[in-house]
This record gives structure tokens, sequence and C-alpha cells, in this order.
């Protein structure tokens, strides 16, 4: 499913049924000893996914084990994201000299629970979320502004490893082309030489479900001149 919203250069597995074959690596399994049922299966189908995706890769399977803050720590060379929401699991990967970070989330197509939009959105977004809400009744627009959210978090932190709270991206969302546009709302880090200001991303709803997903290509940083070349441009 997320498929449809991804660059041809990451890989993606996806699936709505906890039916995967496969098992866990020990330090997996330890992570999750002793968690509930519902935990166990979103954790294990989500690793399985991630999984068959380093296969697509042609990278060796490993555990992919949670970081400080949850999030997957992936083998060197790799980037990715992970979701799962009720009656959906994925996982999209890159290789991390094209892909600098990824971002994904699915949520349910539903109205958010009572004032998580207003602890979520800014006023400005609160109020976008209205207007679609009448335009365009069809798709719950509060809920895929927190998912968009959720994306921008996801592809932030294993950049910069630092918390980016709700009100530090103002998200823009596209109704007709399918897209959003994340402005940050604090420094922008400098990835690569470049300064990352704002992040976009496209989002897709079907089959009862809300997904996003940002692909962070990783900049073409142009070779330095040699030092004779750099010497003359100088002189010039």
């Amino acid at each position: 499913m997320i498929r449809a919203i991804l660059p041809p250069n990451v890989v993606a597995v996806d699936t709505v049924e906890d039916s995967l074959e496969g098992t866990l690596f020990p330090a997996e399994e330890q992570v999750i000893s002793q968690a509930v049922d519902k935990r166990r299966r979103e954790f294990t189908t989500a690793r399985l996914c991630a999984r068959r995706a380093l296969r697509m890769l042609g990278k060796p399977e490993a555990p992919i084990l949670p970081g400080l803050r949850g999030e997957p720590q992936w083998p060197v060379g790799v980037v990715g994201s992970i979701t799962h929401c009720a009656g959906y699991r994925g996982a999209v990967l890159g290789d991390s000299t094209l892909i600098s970070s990824i971002g994904i989330d699915a949520e349910p197509d539903e109205e958010l629970p009572y004032g998580v939009l207003d602890a979520i959105g800014l006023p400005s977004e609160r109020a976008a979320v209205q207007t679609l809400l009448r335009r365009h009744p069809g798709v719950r627009w509060d809920r895929l502004l927190f998912c968009a959210k959720e994306s921008v978090y996801k592809t932030w932190f294993p950049l910069t490893h630092r918390w980016l709270s709700f009100e530090h991206a103002s998200v823009t969302i596209d109704p007709v082309k399918g897209t959003f546009t994340a402005r940050l709302l604090v420094e922008a880090p400098v990835i690569y030489g470049q300064r990352l200001k704002s992040l976009t991303g496209h989002w897709l709803a079907a089959d009862g479900l809300l997904i996003t997903a940002i692909v962070l290509p990783t900049p073409v940083v142009p070779p330095a001149a040699p030092v004779q070349q750099r010497r003359a441009d100088a002189r010039t």
C-alpha cells in the first residue's frame, strides 16, 4: 500500500495482517519479553517486514532494536522507518548513500480523540484542518495532520538526535496533490553541508487508513576543486 507514495530508490514491505512467517532474534525477543499480546504481534510483524526489506536491499538480516527514544537501530549503510497501527504494519528502507532519512507513519482514518488536535496543532494548522474538513469531508484531516507530524519527527530524529515537539513544525497539507510540507520552526540543522529548513512528504488515504511518508535524499555534494584550481579561481 505505502509503495504508491514512495520514490523508486527505496524498498517497502507492508501488511494488513500479522501473518508473516519468521522468528525474532534473541535480542529482539528480550525487548518484548514482558509485552502483552498486542504489542508482541505489532513488534514482531513490523520487524519481519523490516527484515524482508533488508533482503530486498541486498543486506543481511540483523536485529532491529529500539534506540533511546524507540527509534529503530538499522545496520550500517541502511536508513529506514517502521510504523504500525491497528490493521497495518510497514517498513521502508533505503541505502544511506542515496537516502539521508525516512519517516513513515500510519493511523486509522478516524477523528482524533477530544483535545488531541489542540495539543498537536498550531492555531494556523487547526484552522486549516477545519477548512479541509468542510471542503473535503472524505478524509479525517485532523488525524492526517497528526500522522504527518509523526513522519516529520521520525525523519528529524535520526539526523539530529534531538527532540522535536509538535509545535516545532508547521505542516501544510495539499488535499489535491497528496503532499504535505513541514516548515521547521527551530534552528535548522546542517545536513551534508546544507541547512534543513523544511521537509516534504506524501500522504495516502485508503482502506480506512491514513499513511504518510517522507524520504529525504542524500544531497549531492560537488567534489572539491583541486588546490591549484582553487588558487587560480581566487586570483580571477
